[in-house]
Formats: structure tokens, C-alpha cells, sequence
């Protein structure tokens, strides 16, 4: 089996992360999180949404979040734009990478984007050609492309289908959501396989939720078969608001500590990005999910110094 040496994280966490707290953070705060998140070695990040506030109002003023973030950051800025209006803003707001989203299940899809599915892609198409026409890198969600809250079981080929669409609406690359966390290794695995035949594998991303305790073996399933490209989120901060019973995003720093323990390249502190978590988690009032974060803790700093991650 040979494993990818490098693998590239997108980090999602001050948007698809905040977006599902309870809590509603100051610009200032958010900023200062994508800065810490940037100096761990993170270089894709999600930085916010120009969904409407009365909907999604952890999200309200990405914009001044996009201009208070210092100018020489080391990373790619992305943000969630859900329609023609959104990507406006987004190109006001001087955004280089933006997200649009569409989903596998069409309960899900109406309930969340109040239109059906092949209307969504529709309504994504004039979007899109207008992100490629403003120089913009594009990134397509899949939500739902293992499961619904709703519909339960989502058909491989429906996931397909819409991955399918939004590589032919031009996204450079495509992160499939398990927005429920109900995907099991070898569907996952299963696919990805599936999918690398129309579409590179290196234009696809997995994006797992952790409900069931499966996001980091359906990672490591997903990197045997050549997936580089993978979202996380630091502290395991979010699910998704929109969905019940999603629970959060795989945590970054649990990622990192696979990856590199089994001697994939990442990129990222672990220290720093530790100390990042601790930041977001102590302004929200809560304590980190992530594994690492708890085993860490636990430790006395004598034995965080002897922990470190194992190699080979």
C-alpha cells in the first residue's frame, strides 16, 4: 500500500465550524482565529459566508472579517457564497476562492436551499460563470452525499450525478459532504472510486463528520485510494445548521496527529494549532472535541513534551 506523502487540509472551521454555534463572535475574534489557524501552517481556509445574516448570523459581516485579515497571510481565503447576490458581495468584498453548494437529497435540498435540486443547479450556473469571469478559483459542495436527516440512505449514484453537474458547471474542486457524519469506510472508499472516473482525484476532497466516531477511518480509507485533499475543522467545531443531529466536523488537530504519525506530510503545528483550538473554544465558552485536545490536557507538561507525534 503506498499512502500519499502529502496531503492538503481545508480548514473550515470559522465558517462551516461557526456557523452552528451557538454564539455569535466578534469580527475582531474571527480574524484573529483565521491569523492563528494561517501561522499553524494552514493554508486553505474557509473564512466565512455571504449567506443572509437573518439566517445564518454567525456569518453576518465576512466582509470586514475579509478586510481586517492581514494582507499578507499565508493562505487561500475562501467563502460560501449561495447565489448570485452572495458572489457579488464576495467580489466587493475582494473574496479569490469562493464555495457554492447543492445537495444530494432533494428533501434536503428544498428544506435548505428552498428549491429542488436540478433548480439549485440551475440557479449555480450563472454564478459560476460569473466567479470564472471575475478570475475566481470555485469550490463545489456535495451535502448529503452519503446521508439525510430526512431521506436516510442517500444512492451513490444521486451523489454522483450532482458531483457530476457541478464539475461540468466549472468548480476546480469538489469536497463531498457526509453532513450527517452516517458514512462508513468502504462506502466512502466505494464513491470516491466511483467518482475518480469522470472526475480527477485530485479535484475531489472528503469532507467528514464525526456522529458516529467513522470521519477519521473513512479518511484514512479514502487515502489509500489517492484522496489529498481533505476538510477539517480545529476543535472539531460545527456540523450543520440546517440539518438535525449533525454532529461536528472531524477535528483538525485529530487529522494532523493521523496524518503525520503515519508519515503524511500536512504542513501544520500541532502545537499551534492546539493553541488555536484553545483560543475559538475559551471565546465560545465550550472545550475542544478534538482527541488530541483531551489527551493533551490530561497530561502533565513534562509528559506533553515526551508525547510527541510518533513517526513512521
Amino acid at each position: 500500500m503506498k499512502l500519499p506523502d502529502r496531503i492538503r487540509i481545508v480548514e473550515v472551521g470559522p465558517r462551516d465550524g461557526l456557523q452552528n454555534e451557538r454564539a455569535i463572535l466578534p469580527v475582531a475574534t474571527r480574524i484573529e482565529l483565521i491569523e492563528r489557524l494561517a501561522a499553524a501552517g494552514l493554508r486553505s481556509i474557509e473564512a466565512g459566508s455571504f449567506v443572509p445574516a437573518r439566517l445564518v448570523p454567525q456569518m453576518a459581516e465576512t466582509a470586514a472579517v475579509l478586510a481586517g485579515v492581514d494582507p499578507c497571510l499565508d493562505a487561500t481565503l475562501s467563502v460560501l457564497v449561495p447565489n448570485e447576490i452572495g458572489l457579488q458581495a464576495a467580489l466587493a468584498a475582494g473574496a479569490r476562492e469562493v464555495a457554492m453548494l447543492a445537495a444530494a437529497s432533494e428533501t434536503f435540498s428544498r428544506k435548505n436551499l428552498n428549491c429542488g435540486i436540478d433548480e439549485n443547479l440551475e440557479r449555480l450556473r450563472p454564478v459560476a460563470r460569473a466567479a470564472k469571469e471575475g478570475g475566481l478559483r470555485l469550490r463545489g459542495y456535495v451535502s448529503c452525499a452519503f446521508g439525510c436527516p430526512f431521506e436516510g440512505r442517500i444512492d451513490p449514484a444521486q451523489t454522483i450525478s450532482v458531483a457530476n453537474a457541478l464539475h461540468r458547471l466549472g468548480c476546480d474542486e469538489i469536497s463531498l459532504g457526509d453532513t450527517i457524519g452516517v458514512a462508513a469506510p468502504l462506502p466512502a472508499r466505494k464513491l470516491v472510486e466511483a467518482l475518480s472516473r469522470d472526475i480527477p482525484i485530485e479535484r475531489l476532497a472528503g469532507h467528514f463528520h464525526d456522529t458516529y466516531g467513522q470521519a477519521l477511518a473513512n479518511i484514512f480509507a479514502c487515502l489509500e485510494i489517492g484522496l489529498t485533499i481533505f476538510d477539517a475543522s480545529v476543535a472539531g467545531l460545527g456540523g450543520c445548521p440546517f440539518a438535525p443531529g449533525a454532529a461536528g466536523n472531524v477535528a483538525t488537530e485529530d487529522v494532523v496527529y493521523m496524518l503525520q504519525g503515519s508519515g503524511i506530510d500536512t504542513g501544520v503545528d500541532l502545537e499551534r494549532l492546539l493553541d488555536a483550538g484553545d483560543f475559538i473554544c475559551a471565546r465560545l465558552g465550550r472545550a475542544p472535541e478534538s482527541r488530541v485536545a483531551h489527551a493533551r490536557r490530561a497530561c502533565s507538561s513534562d509528559e506533553r513534551s515526551a508525547r510527541q507525534i510518533p513517526g513512521g
